[in-house]
């Protein structure tokens, strides 16, 4: 009797040991599953939304700098403002901008602060932000008065090597400087300022006004505006980039967007290429020089 019993015992153990196996394994998810509802409620919202589309449909919204011609201001007057304006008329909603200054921190206190959506100008893709397709290409000019008797059109005309000549310290033309030995005549101007304050761009403009300086290097866009709306007269010339071998002097600009929004991605693409035409006549409005996909200057819109 006491022998059939342990047969039977015995005989029941590994079923037994099945089932608490079982029941272990079904605790230990549970916990893990508890676990991992409690760390993600830990998270910060931005975390937790990290992989979804926080993008507001009600309103096309714009992270801009409130002071920053010719690219926005709170007026409305900037290129940027147009073509935000632009595309909010083919997505039938208003635009709602979120102002802060173009300098240390822009990013992160707007568009990945979910404050906004967009950001109308971005060089290169970088970790805080991804690019659409590119809407328009631009290279780096130069200004001078119109009346100083000059016609250069690059940096290696030998006249540069008596002229005073303006770059705003950390941009592209900083590398011709050195690579046509002009150190003794460059008058740097600062990068990063508040723009709420300063504008490093507009007082190298007024330098050139005054004699102070004999040319600038800038940023296409900023010297055409400057070159357009400016009295005395001033003169522009777009640096061919093929004449700058090894030296990157014009770019591709695009829109930027947070990572991990796919819809909004396509849905911009699709506004840069079925309103180009628009694009492009606002930029040369505003005097943008303006290349094609081979460098090649743009006389006018198609």
């Amino acid at each position: 009797m006491d022998f059939t019993l342990r047969r039977i015992r015995f005989a029941r153990r590994p079923e037994e040991n099945r089932e608490r196996s079982t029941d272990s394994a079904r605790r230990a998810g549970a916990i893990a599953i508890m676990a991992g509802s409690i760390l993600l409620a830990g998270l910060p919202a931005t975390g937790r939304a990290a992989t979804s589309e926080a993008v507001d449909r009600a309103a096309l919204r714009v992270c801009a700098d409130p002071n920053n011609m010719p690219y926005s201001n709170e007026a409305g007057e900037g290129f940027e403002n147009k073509i935000a304006e632009l595309f909010a008329a083919e997505l039938r909603v208003p635009v709602q901008y979120t102002w802060y200054p173009n300098t240390v921190g822009f990013i992160r206190n707007t568009l990945r602060a979910r404050k906004c959506d967009l950001v109308l100008a971005a060089p290169t893709a970088s970790e805080l932000l991804q690019n659409t397709n590119p809407y328009y290409r631009s290279t780096y000019a130069l200004v001078y008065r119109k009346n100083s008797g000059l016609t250069a059109t690059s940096l290696a005309d030998p006249a540069m090597e008596s002229l005073r000549i303006g770059v705003v310290a950390g941009t592209p033309p900083a590398t011709l400087i050195a690579k046509y030995d002009l150190f003794d005549q460059m008058r740097p101007y600062h990068l990063m300022v508040d723009t709420r304050f300063e504008s490093a761009t507009a007082r190298m403009i007024d330098d050139i006004s005054s004699g102070e300086v004999d040319v600038g290097l800038l940023w296409g866009p900023i010297a055409g505006y400057h070159v357009k709306t400016h009295n005395p007269p001033l003169v522009m010339v777009p640096i061919d980039p093929h004449t700058e071998k090894g030296t990157r002097i014009d770019f591709r600009i695009h829109m930027g967007l947070r990572y991990n929004e796919p819809e909004w991605k396509l849905r911009l693409n699709g506004l840069i290429r079925d309103k180009q035409d628009e694009i492009r006549a606002i930029l040369m409005e505003y005097g943008v020089p303006l290349l094609d996909d081979q460098g090649n200057p743009i006389d006018a819109p198609k």
